[in-house]
């Protein structure tokens, strides 16, 4: 096991059956190795800086039904909300004055955010905070919308892959959603320029080991510039509801291999493991993470979004929490940053 941590530190890819052995190990001793790899390499790279993103949760709305999702098109019980502009806005605002220098638009698949509304809101975030990136995380567009919304000062835009399986992914979503249609939507993204980031559940149903090697195989092959991973937590109010959560411990052991595969990556130790313990955050960012999304959104819809059950929304994941945060932080050497944080390379926004 030493000799494949180590060729995966020194050549930052192992083939399938060698990363098939790391997941599977049960020795703590190479989990502690790989976790120890991960957080010198980010350190190599980034410091001991998290970088802190500002997440507006744009709409509640969505017209996708999958199967996990507490926010599905036919969840009736959820409270839906869109926020205005006026309220996107000020989230800018409120968000710049307390030091963030990136903003992340999140949101179901609302149609109430097409092209025509959201080409001249972006526009007027980055012409008001030219010194910050925009982030978009607004699902399956267009190739056309993709460029529309770059071409307006979106520089950054998160999908995440869910699975490199097909039969994983058509047992987590309706048969109107597509695996194709999904890494098509991300090699366009990467074509276009964009920052682009991929991820997955840990632990969702019916993933096996050899799903998630596949998932790492697929990272190795785009190399996103972001990543993002959690445990899966269900909803009770979806077809899935009924599985357990996923396993913290894989998903740090992920989180390792991930930074040890793609050094330069950026990669959120989410909101998920903060729902699950506010210290597994932490842990995350000890096990190689380095970017956290405190939430911008009024605080009055933030419970809304629901994506599982329990979603963690105030506190250290809220920007009110930044105090908090810093603190946890300092328990383990590490200080927030506000810096905009581009993956390795100087990137226009």
């Amino acid at each position: 096991m030493g000799a494949l941590v180590d060729r995966l530190v020194c050549e930052h890819r192992l083939e399938a059956a060698e990363l098939r052995s790391l997941l599977e190990s049960s020795d703590q001793l190479t989990f502690n190795s790989i976790r120890q790899h991960a957080a010198e390499v980010a350190q190599r790279h980034f410091g001991r800086r998290v970088y802190i993103r500002g997440l507006i949760e744009v709409s509640n709305y969505c017209r996708n039904n999958c199967f996990y999702c507490g926010i599905r098109r036919d969840n009736r019980q959820v409270e839906r909300y869109r926020l205005t502009d006026e309220q996107i806005l000020s989230a800018c605002s409120a968000g710049y004055q307390l030091g963030f220098r990136t903003f992340v638009m999140q949101g179901g698949e609302d149609g109430a955010f097409a092209d025509n509304r959201l080409v001249p809101l972006i526009n007027t975030i980055h012409t008001q905070y030219p010194d910050c990136a925009i982030t978009l995380s607004l699902g399956e567009r267009s190739a056309a919308s993709y460029r529309a919304l770059y071409e307006a000062g979106a520089r950054r835009y998160l999908l995440r892959h869910e699975t490199a399986s097909p039969q994983l992914y058509a047992r987590l979503h309706p048969a109107d959603m597509s695996w194709q249609n999904r890494i098509e939507c991300i090699e366009t993204l990467k074509e276009i320029g964009y920052q682009t980031g991929m991820g997955m559940m840990i632990g969702a149903p019916g993933q096996t080991i050899e799903h998630l090697v596949q998932d790492l195989m697929l990272l190795q092959q785009i190399r996103p510039q972001m990543v993002g991973i959690g445990p899966f937590i269900p909803h009770s109010l979806t077809p899935l509801g009924d599985y357990p959560v996923g396993s913290v411990e894989m998903t740090l052991r992920l989180i390792s291999i991930i930074r040890l595969l793609l050094p330069h990556a950026l990669i959120p130790s989410t909101t998920a493991l903060a729902t699950l313990s506010p210290m597994a955050q932490i842990e995350g960012i000890a096990a190689g993470a380095n970017v956290i999304m405190p939430n911008l959104s009024p605080a009055d819809v933030r419970r809304n979004y629901e994506i599982y059950e329990g979603k963690a929304a105030f506190g250290t994941e809220a920007a009110e929490g930044l105090r908090q945060l810093a603190a946890r932080l300092s328990t383990i050497n590490y200080e927030i940053s506000y810096d905009i944080g581009n993956y390795n390379e100087e990137v226009k926004i």
